[in-house]
C-alpha cells in the first residue's frame, strides 16, 4: 500500500520505491521516503491504479463533487466547443492558443464548468487579476478568493498573480483540482515554473494570443501543462468572430542631420561589438554588451550611442507630423498610440493632449482614463507597453504603433487590443486599423521585418 502526502509544494510516497514513482522523485533521507514534486500527483496515482496497488490518498485537499455550473446560459460559439472537446480529449490538459478578443476567458469557464474541481485561476497582472475576480464572481454561485495586489483569501474559486503563486503554490498546492494559466507565454520564466510544479492540480489550461518565445522556453511547458490543444489565428476568426482589419506600414524619412547622427552614432555602436566579438542575436547577447560597456571608456560611449541613434529613429519629428495626419484622418475613432519608451510616450502627450498610460500611472488615473476611453469621453490614448497585454478595449478601433521590439508577441498583441468586434463610431460594423510608422534607413526597417512574421501581417 502506498500513503501520498503534499508537503511544501513536493509529494512524499510511502511504501513506494523510487523505481516505482514518476521521473522527478529521489529518496529523501529526512523522511525515509521517495519524494517528488507535487505536480506528478496524477501520475503517481494512475500510475498507483494500473498496478492494482492500494493507495491512501492524504495529499488531495480539493473536494470532487463540487457543482460548478454558469449562473446563465451562454452559447458557446463553434471554435470555443471544439477548444472545450480540443481539452477534455487531451485528458484536461493543454494550451488553447486563441486570438486577443476571441474569448479565451469564456473557454475558461467552459472548462471549469466541465473539471466542476476547485479552481485556481494565474494571471500576470493585478489588472488582469481583477478582470478574472469580477468575471468569475459573476458566472459561478462559488465563493471567489484573490492572491496579490494586498490581497490574500483563499477560496473554491481562486485568482492570484503569478508571483503570489509563486510565493505560495508551496502552501496551497493541495487545495486546487484544475489551475488555469492566463498568458501562459510568462509561464516558461524559471520562477513561475517552479510554481506550476508545486501545484498538484491534474487538471490544467493554458491560455495565450502569443504563445511563442524568441528563447524556446514556451517548449519548457510540454510536461507541467501538456501539448497545445486547439489553436486559431487571426486570420482565421476576422471578419466573423473578429472585427475585420488591415494593417498599414508608413516609411518616414530622418531629416539630413538626424540621420548624418543616426549614422554616426550607430557607426560607434557596431565598430564596437564587432571589437568586442558580440553577437546579440545569441543567448545572453545584450547582458554580454553591457558588462563589456561598463569595463572602458569605449564601452561607456558604444552606449550612449546606442541610446542616441534608438531615441533619433524612435523620437524624429517627422513620426509626429505623421501621427498628426493620422489622427485628422480617424478622427472620432478610438485610437490607441504605442510608442517603446516612456519619454516618447509623454512627449506625444504633451504635444497633442493625449493622456498617457505608463508603468508609473496610478491605478485610479488608469482606471479613469481607460473608463473615459471606452465611453468616448476620450477618443484617444498613448501608452508605451503597459496596455500591450491584459487590458480589455472593445471600443478601440485604431493602433498607431510608432516604435516597438522586433517581437512578433509584442505586434501581434498590439494588433490584438483593436479587434474585439462591435461598432464603430459611424454604427456600422467595426473596421480595425493598425498603422505602423518607421524610420527609413534605420535598424527600425529590420524590427519591423521581425516582428511582421506573423501571417496576420501578409
Amino acid at each position: 500500500m502506498w500513503t501520498v502526502r503534499f508537503h511544501g509544494g513536493t509529494l512524499v510516497v510511502e511504501g513506494a520505491s523510487v523505481d516505482d514513482l514518476p521521473a522527478g522523485f529521489v529518496f529523501d533521507d529526512r523522511v525515509g521516503h521517495p519524494r517528488g514534486p507535487a505536480w506528478r500527483y496524477a501520475d503517481v496515482i494512475m500510475g498507483a491504479r494500473d498496478r492494482d496497488i492500494p493507495v491512501t490518498d492524504e495529499a488531495r485537499a480539493w473536494s470532487l463533487d463540487l457543482a460548478l455550473q454558469p449562473l446563465t446560459h451562454r452559447q458557446a460559439r463553434p471554435y470555443q466547443q471544439e477548444a472545450l472537446d480540443a481539452w477534455k480529449a487531451a485528458g484536461r490538459r493543454g494550451t488553447v492558443v486563441l486570438p486577443t478578443g476571441s474569448g479565451k476567458t469564456f473557454v475558461a469557464e467552459l472548462c471549469m464548468a466541465e473539471a466542476s474541481r476547485p479552481t485556481l485561476v494565474i494571471a500576470p497582472t493585478i489588472d488582469l487579476v481583477g478582470q478574472w475576480y469580477a468575471r468569475l464572481c459573476a458566472v459561478f454561485d462559488q465563493p471567489v478568493g484573490m492572491l496579490g495586489g494586498g490581497q490574500h483569501q483563499v477560496e473554491t474559486l481562486t485568482v492570484s498573480t503569478y508571483d503570489s503563486a509563486y510565493l505560495h503554490s508551496h502552501r496551497y498546492g493541495d487545495r486546487f483540482g484544475l489551475v488555469v494559466f492566463d498568458e501562459v507565454h510568462h509561464l516558461p520564466a524559471p520562477g513561475y515554473l517552479s510554481s506550476a510544479m508545486a501545484l498538484m492540480a491534474p487538471f490544467r489550461l493554458g491560455l495565450t494570443a502569443t504563445l511563442e518565445r524568441d528563447d524556446g522556453r514556451h517548449d519548457a511547458l510540454l510536461d507541467v501543462l501538456g501539448p497545445v490543444v486547439y489553436r486559431k489565428e487571426i486570420t482565421q476568426l476576422s471578419g466573423d468572430f473578429l472585427a475585420d482589419y488591415q494593417t498599414v506600414r508608413i516609411e518616414v524619412a530622418l531629416s539630413a542631420a538626424e540621420q548624418r547622427d543616426y549614422d554616426a552614432a550607430r557607426k560607434a555602436f557596431t565598430d564596437f561589438i564587432a571589437r568586442e566579438r558580440i553577437f546579440l542575436g545569441g543567448l545572453n547577447g545584450w547582458q554580454n554588451f553591457l558588462r563589456a560597456s561598463a569595463r572602458s571608456k569605449a564601452g561607456r560611449h558604444a552606449l550612449q550611442s546606442f541610446y542616441q541613434y534608438k531615441n533619433i529613429a524612435h523620437g524624429t519629428p517627422r513620426k509626429l507630423d505623421v501621427l498628426q495626419t493620422l489622427l485628422d484622418r480617424e478622427h472620432g475613432r478610438r485610437t490607441i498610440i504605442f510608442t517603446h519608451d516612456n519619454a516618447t510616450a509623454y512627449k506625444i502627450s504633451r504635444a497633442f493632449l493625449i493622456p498617457c498610460i505608463s508603468h508609473q500611472t496610478d491605478i485610479k488615473e488608469r482606471v479613469a482614463i481607460l473608463s473615459a476611453f471606452e465611453s468616448g469621453l476620450l477618443p484617444s490614448v498613448v501608452t508605451s507597453r503597459v496596455l500591450n497585454e491584459g487590458v480589455d478595449l472593445p471600443a478601440a478601433e485604431v493602433a498607431i504603433v510608432l516604435s516597438g521590439t522586433g517581437t512578433v508577441r509584442e505586434h501581434v498583441q498590439r494588433l490584438g487590443r483593436i479587434l474585439r468586434p462591435g461598432l464603430g463610431a459611424d454604427g456600422q460594423a467595426k473596421h480595425a486599423i493598425l498603422y505602423e510608422i518607421v524610420a527609413a534607413n534605420t535598424a527600425e526597417e529590420q524590427t519591423s521585418a521581425r516582428r511582421r512574421r506573423h501571417e496576420a501581417y501578409r
